[in-house]
């Protein structure tokens, strides 16, 4: 995959030509992530990264790859407006964290002026 993702609504030195429209991803991190992270503490504290940090990161990875792809299929090459969020879905669900990553799709060309 060649996207590229931005958070702005804008890409420095090129032109948004067209919209493809919204693309999400998301991820779930399973039900034990208190007890997790709990018993992680003293590597946090210890600058260490902690177990919950490394299923966080592999959670935001899935949904980032997950809306990657849906853009790649509706034709763009870059994603703007990109926004993550973490949600605790609790209830039935447990301690279950819910990684939504959003963003448009949309295609992009360098300006004439920039080199």
């Amino acid at each position: 995959m060649n996207i590229r993702i931005f958070t702005t609504s804008t890409v420095l030195g090129e032109n948004v030509t067209k919209h493809m429209g919204l693309v999400t991803g998301e991820s779930l991190i399973g039900a034990n992530l208190y007890k997790d992270m709990l018993g992680e503490v003293k590597g946090v504290v210890k600058k260490k990264q902690s177990q919950y940090e490394v299923q966080l990161g592999e959670a935001r990875k899935i949904a980032i790859d997950s809306m990657m792809e849906k853009a790649e299929k509706l034709g763009a090459n870059a994603i703007i407006g990109t926004r993550v969020e973490y949600n605790n879905l609790g209830g039935s669900m447990g301690n279950t964290i819910m990684v939504t990553v959003t963003g448009t799709a949309v295609q992009v060309t360098a300006t004439e002026n920039s080199s």
